[in-house]
């Protein structure tokens, strides 16, 4: 459990860093990413998994 938050807190300092860098343009961007991410997750499950139902 440490080992997720030490993650979590090098995670939000990145975030912070990149925010003060780039700008706010940036935060649309993570989101959209993130978004993508979970998109290909939950079909790359329901692919793997049988049943098909969530």
């Amino acid at each position: 459990m440490t080992d997720q938050f030490e993650q979590l807190a090098r995670d939000v300092a990145l975030s912070v860093l990149a925010l003060r860098v780039f700008g706010p343009g940036v935060l649309t961007l993570a989101r959209r990413f993130v978004a993508a991410l979970v998109r290909v997750g939950v079909r790359e499950m329901d692919h793997r998994l049988p049943g098909g139902d969530r």
